[in-house]
């Protein structure tokens, strides 16, 4: 690594909460920021003064919903070309008008300052929360939410004209509520190793169709190991390739199906199963949160079991199963074997099901 690397000068159309900031002034506004401000701003600035110093890459940390969150180095080269990369996908150029309103202790809050700072967005931040939109009346060009507060959202989203989902799945009833809205709403896929998204999707085509295939970034590629699983090759923001976890379905050179975690697979008397498979079926008849995973079994192995967020009662627990045991849908080993009911998930860091946590606590 280089520790007398020269930060680029920030783009003279940037504007954060409508300032110019050259580079030396935005080191004034950080530590004014971390001395005075609230705690989200007191994010941004312990980033932009991690942005700043002579180094060629920042420490971050992943988000710990796919395992325990460890402390990894991003180039800061790498971040930037994300950035343009997005800037061309989604058609952003200088003086996009942007809203910042999740946490910058993770990637997509992080990469959100770096497109503002080098393609000359006018940016602006708002404590991040679950309505977010709430008290804004601005229209802005560009925005990225969590599936939660876009949730929360619904009744607001003129305020935006492009928004991008990522952090989580985009429920099938959510996906309903989409239908009609003018935003342009995009889900992504990426990883805070590859400096946010690498592939989006649109979930409300103007055709009506949606597409559950990803399209790729701009120099980006990919390929599917023995598994199964997505192999990333992307030398504008990653060293090395990365081979994930994610069992996928390639459709072009361009464009691929994700199916779940490799991880998850569930081996139900010899037959795999994909829990995410189960829960797209499902979430188009429960609106609670919920997820699939497996238990031992001694005539299958592994049998499917359910968890739901909800308040334990016999009542509630009979019409699930009526539910779930009456979905043609789901084939004879889908179907879960066994459902919990619990008032509270635990959650990660930045607000994911931490679905290990949460079925140890119940069935501890």
């Amino acid at each position: 690594m280089n520790n007398n690397y020269k930060i680029p000068e920030t783009h003279p159309d940037f504007r954060l909460n409508k300032r110019h900031f050259t580079n030396a002034e935005l080191k004034h506004i950080a530590y004014s920021y971390i001395k005075e401000g609230e705690p989200f701003e007191q994010q941004i600035g312990n980033f932009l003064l991690d942005w700043l110093k002579p180094t060629d890459f920042i420490e971050v940390h992943t988000s710990g919903s796919t395992g325990k969150p460890k402390k990894i180095r991003l180039t800061k080269e790498h971040m930037i070309n994300s950035a343009l990369a997005t800037s061309k996908f989604f058609k952003l150029p200088n003086h996009t008008k942007a809203l910042l309103c999740l946490p910058v202790d993770y990637i997509a809050g992080k990469m959100m300052l770096v497109r503002a700072m080098f393609l000359g967005w006018d940016l602006d931040s708002v404590p991040p929360s679950s309505s977010p939109f709430d008290q804004l009346f601005k229209v802005y060009d560009f925005s990225a939410m969590t599936p939660f507060q876009l949730d929360n959202s619904i009744g607001r989203l003129h305020l935006v004209k492009k928004l991008i989902i990522g952090g989580g799945a985009v429920s099938p009833r959510l996906r309903k509520m989409l239908v009609d809205v003018d935003t342009r709403i995009y889900e992504t896929y990426g990883m805070t190793e590859t400096c946010s998204h690498i592939a989006a999707k649109r979930l409300n085509p103007t055709k009506k169709k949606v597409s559950k295939a990803f399209k790729l970034l701009p120099n980006v590629s990919i390929t599917k190991d023995d598994r199964d699983c997505l192999v990333i090759k992307a030398p504008k923001v990653l060293d090395d390739e990365i081979v994930t976890n994610d069992v996928v379905e390639i459709i072009t050179y361009k464009k691929f199906i994700w199916k779940g975690r490799y991880d998850n697979v569930i081996n139900s008397g010899g037959i795999k199963i994909f829990p995410e498979e189960i829960e797209r079926k499902i979430n188009k008849k429960l609106d609670h949160r919920f997820f699939i995973t497996s238990m031992p079994d001694d005539a299958l192995g592994e049998k499917v079991v359910m968890f739901v967020e909800d308040d334990f009662s016999e009542e509630r627990l009979t019409e699930l199963r009526e539910m779930v045991g009456n979905m043609k849908s789901l084939g004879k080993y889908e179907k879960p074997r066994k459902i919990y009911l619990i008032a509270k998930f635990e959650e990660t860091p930045n607000g994911k099901i931490h679905r290990e946590n949460t079925a140890k606590s119940k069935v501890s």
